[in-house]
């Protein structure tokens, strides 16, 4: 049975020594996923993938500079996402805010306005939240994280995601039942 962890960093090795092969797995890999969290909180495509694109481009300048990971590879890619998301909000005068929900094509009309509704409330509690729990909420609940690599991510312990996913449920909790 192979090892992740192992093969994480034997797959980082490689890459530091700027192995094309290497470099091209760890984009099949993760880009996906990072498109995925980004879309979700910029609710952009074309934003998305400059996301994914720029994060790659400094993940590849951080091994050049000889200052990339040593572990935690994943961690390491969303946390320059989410800079860069950050940074792209920040630029300009907003907030960042998850984007919206799967739909199905075979909701009706009046339950798609509701949903939108209920979206749009949910979107603007999250976007009263700080950041670090923006990303806890949409690692966690979005993208399907273990509070371990939630952790890992946020260069945190557990228990501080845990303390961090606590108070912005109650945040959100709140601020909808005020909506209601």
């Amino acid at each position: 049975m192979r090892n992740p962890v192992s093969d994480e960093q034997h797959l980082l090795q490689r890459a530091s020594r700027l192995e094309t092969q290497a470099l091209a797995e760890i984009y099949d890999t993760y880009s996906p996923g990072i498109y995925r969290y980004s879309m979700r909180l910029l609710g952009d495509e074309c934003l998305a993938e400059d996301c994914v694109a720029d994060t790659f481009a400094r993940f590849l300048k951080s091994l050049r500079e000889r200052r990339g990971p040593r572990e935690r590879l994943q961690a390491y890619l969303y946390r320059i996402a989410h800079n860069w998301i950050v940074d792209s909000y920040r630029n300009n005068g907003q907030t960042v805010s998850l984007g919206d929900a799967h739909r199905s094509e075979a909701d009706l009309p009046e339950e798609e306005a509701a949903k939108r509704i209920r979206q749009k409330q949910v979107r603007a509690a999250i976007r009263q939240l700080t950041p670090e729990q923006q990303m806890v909420v949409s690692l966690k609940y979005l993208e399907e994280w273990s509070n371990e690599e939630v952790a890992k991510a946020l260069k945190k312990p557990v228990g501080a995601v845990k303390s961090l996913q606590h108070r912005a449920l109650r945040s959100l909790y709140k601020l909808l039942a005020e909506k209601s």
